[in-house]
Protein backbone atom coordinates (compact mmCIF):
# COMPACT_ATOMS: atom_id res chain seq x y z
CA UNK A 1 0.00 0.00 0.00
CA UNK A 2 2.72 2.90 0.95
CA UNK A 3 4.27 1.36 -2.19
CA UNK A 4 1.44 2.43 -4.40
CA UNK A 5 0.50 5.41 -2.28
CA UNK A 6 4.37 6.96 -3.06
CA UNK A 7 3.90 6.04 -7.31
CA UNK A 8 0.42 7.58 -7.17
CA UNK A 9 2.36 10.69 -5.20
CA UNK A 10 5.01 10.59 -7.57
CA UNK A 11 2.85 10.47 -10.70
CA UNK A 12 0.82 13.47 -9.46
CA UNK A 13 3.57 15.39 -8.70
CA UNK A 14 4.93 14.96 -12.08
CA UNK A 15 1.51 16.20 -13.47
CA UNK A 16 1.83 19.24 -10.98
CA UNK A 17 5.49 19.49 -12.43
CA UNK A 18 4.33 19.92 -16.02
CA UNK A 19 1.16 21.36 -15.90
CA UNK A 20 3.07 24.24 -13.96
CA UNK A 21 5.58 24.06 -17.18
CA UNK A 22 2.70 24.71 -19.59
CA UNK A 23 1.69 27.71 -17.83
CA UNK A 24 5.02 29.17 -17.00
CA UNK A 25 5.56 29.32 -21.05
CA UNK A 26 2.54 30.07 -21.49
CA UNK A 27 3.01 33.24 -19.59
CA UNK A 28 5.78 33.89 -20.96
CA UNK A 29 4.75 33.43 -24.64
CA UNK A 30 2.05 35.63 -23.72
CA UNK A 31 4.53 38.47 -22.94
CA UNK A 32 6.01 38.31 -25.94
CA UNK A 33 2.45 38.43 -28.00
CA UNK A 34 1.17 41.57 -25.52
CA UNK A 35 5.07 43.26 -26.44
CA UNK A 36 4.53 43.15 -30.24
CA UNK A 37 1.44 44.38 -30.14
CA UNK A 38 2.62 47.39 -28.04
CA UNK A 39 5.55 47.70 -30.14
CA UNK A 40 3.60 47.98 -33.27
CA UNK A 41 1.18 50.85 -31.67
CA UNK A 42 3.73 52.47 -30.46
CA UNK A 43 5.58 52.28 -33.93
CA UNK A 44 2.14 53.27 -35.95
CA UNK A 45 1.64 55.89 -33.62
CA UNK A 46 5.51 57.44 -34.16
CA UNK A 47 4.23 57.46 -37.94
CA UNK A 48 1.22 59.37 -37.28
CA UNK A 49 3.43 62.06 -35.71
CA UNK A 50 5.71 62.61 -38.15
CA UNK A 51 2.62 63.00 -40.86
CA UNK A 52 1.65 59.74 -41.64
CA UNK A 53 -2.38 60.10 -40.58
CA UNK A 54 -3.45 57.64 -42.71
CA UNK A 55 -2.16 54.74 -40.32
CA UNK A 56 -4.42 53.47 -37.18
CA UNK A 57 -2.83 53.26 -33.87
CA UNK A 58 -3.84 50.53 -31.88
CA UNK A 59 -4.79 46.68 -31.74
CA UNK A 60 -6.52 46.79 -35.06
CA UNK A 61 -4.24 48.94 -37.04
CA UNK A 62 -1.38 46.48 -35.38
CA UNK A 63 -2.70 43.49 -36.61
CA UNK A 64 -3.68 45.24 -40.30
CA UNK A 65 -0.34 46.05 -40.41
CA UNK A 66 1.06 42.46 -39.35
CA UNK A 67 -1.74 40.64 -41.95
CA UNK A 68 0.63 42.38 -44.87
CA UNK A 69 3.63 41.57 -43.96
CA UNK A 70 5.11 37.79 -45.23
CA UNK A 71 3.89 35.12 -43.27
CA UNK A 72 1.62 37.40 -41.72
CA UNK A 73 -1.21 35.04 -41.21
CA UNK A 74 1.23 32.38 -39.62
CA UNK A 75 2.35 35.64 -37.32
CA UNK A 76 -1.15 36.62 -35.87
CA UNK A 77 -2.11 32.64 -35.02
CA UNK A 78 1.30 32.95 -33.12
CA UNK A 79 0.29 35.96 -31.39
CA UNK A 80 -3.45 34.58 -30.80
CA UNK A 81 -1.87 31.70 -28.82
CA UNK A 82 0.17 33.45 -26.99
CA UNK A 83 -2.09 35.96 -25.79
CA UNK A 84 -4.53 32.61 -25.13
CA UNK A 85 -1.62 31.34 -23.24
CA UNK A 86 -1.71 34.69 -20.91
CA UNK A 87 -5.57 34.35 -20.24
CA UNK A 88 -4.93 30.84 -19.27
CA UNK A 89 -1.98 31.72 -17.05
CA UNK A 90 -4.25 34.61 -15.40
CA UNK A 91 -6.72 31.76 -15.10
CA UNK A 92 -4.63 29.57 -12.61
CA UNK A 93 -3.70 33.01 -10.52
CA UNK A 94 -7.63 33.33 -9.91
CA UNK A 95 -8.06 29.77 -9.24
CA UNK A 96 -5.02 28.96 -7.32
CA UNK A 97 -3.05 32.04 -6.42
CA UNK A 98 -0.10 33.95 -8.11
CA UNK A 99 3.22 33.63 -7.17
CA UNK A 100 4.64 35.81 -3.97
CA UNK A 101 3.41 35.85 -0.38
CA UNK A 102 0.51 37.96 -1.13
CA UNK A 103 -0.34 35.65 -4.18
CA UNK A 104 -3.16 34.23 -2.39
CA UNK A 105 -5.48 37.32 -1.37
CA UNK A 106 -8.85 37.66 -2.69
CA UNK A 107 -8.05 41.23 -4.44
CA UNK A 108 -5.14 39.81 -6.26
CA UNK A 109 -7.09 36.99 -7.39
CA UNK A 110 -10.11 39.00 -8.29
CA UNK A 111 -7.34 41.09 -10.43
CA UNK A 112 -6.18 38.25 -12.24
CA UNK A 113 -9.57 36.99 -13.04
CA UNK A 114 -10.24 40.22 -14.42
CA UNK A 115 -7.25 39.81 -16.62
CA UNK A 116 -8.13 36.38 -17.40
CA UNK A 117 -11.40 37.95 -19.33
CA UNK A 118 -9.52 41.00 -20.83
CA UNK A 119 -6.57 38.49 -22.54
CA UNK A 120 -9.41 36.03 -23.40
CA UNK A 121 -11.16 38.61 -25.57
CA UNK A 122 -8.06 39.92 -26.93
CA UNK A 123 -6.94 36.60 -28.16
CA UNK A 124 -10.29 35.69 -29.41
CA UNK A 125 -10.37 38.77 -31.25
CA UNK A 126 -6.85 37.99 -32.59
CA UNK A 127 -7.38 34.76 -33.79
CA UNK A 128 -10.64 35.69 -35.38
CA UNK A 129 -8.86 38.16 -37.70
CA UNK A 130 -6.75 35.49 -38.22
CA UNK A 131 -9.09 32.73 -39.24
CA UNK A 132 -10.62 35.37 -41.97
CA UNK A 133 -12.80 37.61 -39.48
CA UNK A 134 -10.94 41.24 -40.83
CA UNK A 135 -13.90 42.69 -38.61
CA UNK A 136 -12.81 41.17 -35.59
CA UNK A 137 -10.12 42.93 -33.99
CA UNK A 138 -9.32 45.20 -36.86
CA UNK A 139 -12.01 47.78 -36.11
CA UNK A 140 -11.80 51.24 -35.49
CA UNK A 141 -11.18 51.38 -31.26
CA UNK A 142 -13.05 54.83 -31.25
CA UNK A 143 -15.92 53.59 -32.90
CA UNK A 144 -16.06 50.92 -30.96
CA UNK A 145 -15.51 53.11 -28.01
CA UNK A 146 -18.31 55.10 -29.42
CA UNK A 147 -20.85 52.08 -30.17
CA UNK A 148 -20.29 50.68 -26.22
CA UNK A 149 -21.13 54.20 -24.72
CA UNK A 150 -23.98 55.09 -27.12
CA UNK A 151 -25.74 51.65 -25.45
CA UNK A 152 -24.70 52.20 -22.21
CA UNK A 153 -25.84 55.45 -22.22
CA UNK A 154 -29.24 54.07 -23.25
CA UNK A 155 -29.73 52.37 -20.10
CA UNK A 156 -31.34 53.03 -17.41
CA UNK A 157 -28.95 55.59 -15.50
CA UNK A 158 -26.88 55.45 -18.63
CA UNK A 159 -24.53 58.58 -17.33
CA UNK A 160 -23.63 57.45 -14.30
CA UNK A 161 -22.58 54.06 -15.54
CA UNK A 162 -21.01 55.55 -18.10
CA UNK A 163 -19.53 58.42 -15.51
CA UNK A 164 -18.47 55.54 -13.25
CA UNK A 165 -16.62 53.29 -16.09
CA UNK A 166 -14.81 56.14 -17.48
CA UNK A 167 -13.45 57.71 -13.65
CA UNK A 168 -12.70 53.59 -13.21
CA UNK A 169 -10.02 53.93 -16.17
CA UNK A 170 -9.26 56.76 -15.47
CA UNK A 171 -7.70 56.09 -11.86
CA UNK A 172 -6.20 52.95 -13.40
CA UNK A 173 -4.47 54.60 -15.99
CA UNK A 174 -3.34 56.58 -13.04
CA UNK A 175 -2.59 53.41 -11.00
CA UNK A 176 -0.89 51.69 -13.64
CA UNK A 177 1.91 54.75 -14.34
CA UNK A 178 2.29 55.63 -10.75
CA UNK A 179 3.13 51.80 -10.19
CA UNK A 180 5.52 51.89 -13.03
CA UNK A 181 7.31 55.01 -11.67
CA UNK A 182 7.52 53.97 -8.48
CA UNK A 183 9.23 50.09 -9.69
CA UNK A 184 6.52 48.11 -8.05
CA UNK A 185 7.16 45.14 -11.12
CA UNK A 186 10.60 44.79 -9.32
CA UNK A 187 8.44 42.51 -7.15
CA UNK A 188 7.95 40.10 -9.67
CA UNK A 189 11.05 40.01 -11.35
CA UNK A 190 14.20 37.66 -11.10
CA UNK A 191 16.41 40.69 -9.98
CA UNK A 192 19.32 38.21 -8.30
CA UNK A 193 19.70 37.00 -11.94
CA UNK A 194 20.20 39.82 -13.66
CA UNK A 195 23.17 42.04 -13.56
CA UNK A 196 23.45 45.53 -13.32
CA UNK A 197 23.03 46.91 -16.57
CA UNK A 198 19.95 44.56 -17.27
CA UNK A 199 18.16 45.90 -14.34
CA UNK A 200 18.98 49.78 -16.19
CA UNK A 201 17.60 48.13 -19.10
CA UNK A 202 14.21 46.89 -17.71
CA UNK A 203 14.05 50.06 -15.32
CA UNK A 204 14.11 52.42 -18.40
CA UNK A 205 11.68 50.36 -20.57
CA UNK A 206 9.57 49.69 -17.61
CA UNK A 207 9.19 53.10 -15.98
CA UNK A 208 8.88 54.79 -19.78
CA UNK A 209 6.66 52.54 -20.70
CA UNK A 210 4.15 52.13 -17.89
CA UNK A 211 3.62 55.62 -17.51
CA UNK A 212 3.12 56.63 -21.38
CA UNK A 213 0.69 53.46 -21.41
CA UNK A 214 -1.01 54.65 -18.11
CA UNK A 215 -1.30 57.96 -19.35
CA UNK A 216 -3.25 56.70 -22.42
CA UNK A 217 -5.51 55.06 -20.15
CA UNK A 218 -6.30 57.53 -18.19
CA UNK A 219 -6.70 59.87 -21.28
CA UNK A 220 -9.09 57.43 -22.48
CA UNK A 221 -10.86 57.20 -19.51
CA UNK A 222 -11.50 61.34 -18.63
CA UNK A 223 -13.06 61.16 -22.80
CA UNK A 224 -15.11 58.84 -21.34
CA UNK A 225 -16.56 60.68 -18.48
CA UNK A 226 -16.66 63.69 -20.46
CA UNK A 227 -19.05 61.91 -22.81
CA UNK A 228 -20.99 61.42 -19.80
CA UNK A 229 -21.76 64.57 -18.84
CA UNK A 230 -22.30 65.64 -22.22
CA UNK A 231 -24.50 63.02 -22.88
CA UNK A 232 -22.66 62.71 -25.98
CA UNK A 233 -21.17 59.36 -27.48
CA UNK A 234 -19.14 60.79 -29.97
CA UNK A 235 -17.09 62.23 -26.94
CA UNK A 236 -15.69 58.86 -25.83
CA UNK A 237 -11.91 58.09 -27.55
CA UNK A 238 -11.17 55.22 -28.49
CA UNK A 239 -6.58 53.77 -28.14
CA UNK A 240 -6.41 55.80 -32.17
CA UNK A 241 -8.04 58.86 -31.10
CA UNK A 242 -7.14 59.47 -27.36
CA UNK A 243 -2.99 58.87 -29.44
CA UNK A 244 -3.91 61.78 -31.64
CA UNK A 245 -5.07 64.27 -29.13
CA UNK A 246 -1.66 64.48 -27.70
CA UNK A 247 -0.93 66.51 -31.34
CA UNK A 248 -3.65 68.62 -31.00
CA UNK A 249 -1.69 69.79 -27.26
CA UNK A 250 0.30 72.68 -27.07
CA UNK A 251 3.52 70.65 -27.12
CA UNK A 252 2.22 69.32 -30.95
CA UNK A 253 3.20 66.08 -32.27
CA UNK A 254 6.59 65.88 -30.21
CA UNK A 255 3.93 64.86 -27.38
CA UNK A 256 2.39 61.94 -29.35
CA UNK A 257 5.98 61.44 -30.18
CA UNK A 258 6.60 60.99 -26.79
CA UNK A 259 4.07 58.71 -26.08
CA UNK A 260 5.01 56.68 -28.85
CA UNK A 261 8.44 55.72 -28.42
CA UNK A 262 6.92 55.18 -24.22
CA UNK A 263 4.15 52.60 -25.82
CA UNK A 264 7.23 50.67 -27.79
CA UNK A 265 9.42 50.67 -24.86
CA UNK A 266 6.37 49.04 -22.58
CA UNK A 267 6.90 46.45 -25.91
CA UNK A 268 10.19 46.13 -25.24
CA UNK A 269 9.34 46.01 -21.31
CA UNK A 270 6.98 42.91 -22.40
CA UNK A 271 9.69 41.17 -24.03
CA UNK A 272 12.13 41.30 -20.67
CA UNK A 273 9.35 40.12 -18.52
CA UNK A 274 8.90 37.16 -20.66
CA UNK A 275 12.46 36.58 -19.73
CA UNK A 276 12.77 37.59 -16.40
CA UNK A 277 9.41 37.71 -14.52
CA UNK A 278 8.61 34.94 -11.96
CA UNK A 279 5.52 33.09 -12.76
Amino acid sequence: MNARMMTLRGHAGARRAANSSALDAAARWGFVARGAIYLLVGVLALQIAFGDSGKQADRGGALAELSDKPMGSVLLWILGAGLAGMALWRLSEALFGAAGPEGHKAGKRLLSAGRCVFYGFVAYSVLAFAAGDRGSGSGSSDQQSQDVTTRALDLPAGQWIVGIAGAGIAVGGIWVGARAVMRKYHKHLKLGQMSRRTRQFVDVTGVGGGAARGLVFAAIGVFVVRAAVEYEPDKAKGFDDTLRTFAETPAGPWLLALVAVGLALFGVFSFAMARWRRV
